[in-house]
């Protein structure tokens, strides 16, 4: 109800709302893509738009003013680029909506309005940022052109902590399997399409890069024959990530591909979840992300445990002035 209550105050002081801008850093970034998807989407008239933090605060869209509805998220609320990119946005006029861990903190006093969100209890409140954020989206939608399945994202919203622990609950062991024999890959390729594409970012810039030190890419599964696949051959290491939902073509052919020369491939799949089952099958496709997000976390702390690094490991971040 705080989501639907935030909306709907904007409404009333801004009635032309005409564009919707997503701004956060890295991870964060990554699960605000969800929402922008979704709104994409389904928006006929309204502006959509995400950006990294300081790209918004450098190179600032024209039509961030009292128009523009702007979210930004940081999990801590003190990422030094996302809090100039939050006040930016006020002094344009724009209405901010900051989405943090941290109530109090500098994000969060540098916005109109604040959804708060969990993180250590369990894997699904881990989740809670980017379901939340896609919850704004539904809202924000539907208050200003309406939407034919508001109720069923709702049923959605309801059912889907419940569903990411289910998730993980049985999938232990395919990644022990996965961090057995992955741990000592110099590189490791990820990929994905539709609402899950930048899921496949962050955990290759994220989990491996960052946490892990992994060389990594990742790629769309529509860019795929249009470039990376060129370096596919035997025993290359791919994860594939393969949604539920009307972009599964697109993963499936990718596989078709990465089997057809015999490349090292992970496959996680959403329908394996039962995403469309236990969820309104009209709008599971923007829960792959959420579902598949959970899965991989246990994978990365898997991996971590066989290579003897932990996931909270740094060489530079928060070490060093950068």
């Amino acid at each position: 109800m705080e989501i639907k209550r935030i909306i709907t105050e904007i409404k009333k002081e801004h009635s032309n709302i005409q564009s919707v801008y997503f701004v956060g850093c890295g991870a964060s970034m990554a699960e605000l893509y969800p929402a922008k998807y979704f709104l994409e989407g389904n928006s006929k008239r309204l502006r959509i738009g995400q950006y990294s933090s300081n790209e918004f605060v450098h190179a600032t869209p024209i039509a961030v003013d009292e128009t523009a509805i702007v979210i930004t998220c940081s999990l801590g609320g003190a990422t030094p680029e996302t809090i100039a990119a939050s006040k930016k946005a006020m002094e344009l006029g724009a209405k901010v909506i900051a989405v943090t861990h941290v109530e109090n903190s500098p994000l969060a006093q540098n916005a109109h309005y604040v959804v708060t969100h969990g993180f250590e209890k369990n894997y699904a409140a881990k989740l809670e940022k980017m379901t939340k954020v896609l919850g704004l989206a539904v809202e924000i939608l539907n208050e200003y052109e309406g939407y034919k399945y508001y109720d069923d994202m709702q049923t959605a919203f309801d059912r889907i902590y419940n569903l990411i622990e289910k998730a993980v609950s049985f999938v232990l062991p395919s990644a022990k399997k996965f961090a057995e024999e992955y741990k000592d890959e110099p590189f490791i390729y990820v990929m994905s399409s539709g609402a899950t594409q930048q899921v496949a970012y962050s955990f290759s810039i994220c989990l491996m890069m960052e946490m892990q030190w992994i060389n990594s890419g990742s790629f769309h599964d529509g860019e795929f024959f249009h470039g990376p696949f060129e370096i596919v051959e035997k025993d290359v290491p791919f994860i594939l990530l393969m949604n539920e939902g009307r972009t599964r073509a697109l993963d499936s052919r990718a596989l078709e591909f990465l089997n057809r020369f015999e490349a090292k491939t992970t496959v996680i799949d959403g329908k394996d979840f039962g995403l469309s089952s236990e969820l309104p099958a009209t709008v599971a496709e923007y829960f792959n992300p959420m579902v598949l997000s959970a899965v991989l976390r246990v994978y990365a702390e898997q991996l971590a445990i066989l290579r003897n690094h932990p996931l909270t490991k740094r060489r530079y971040m928060w070490k060093l002035k950068y």
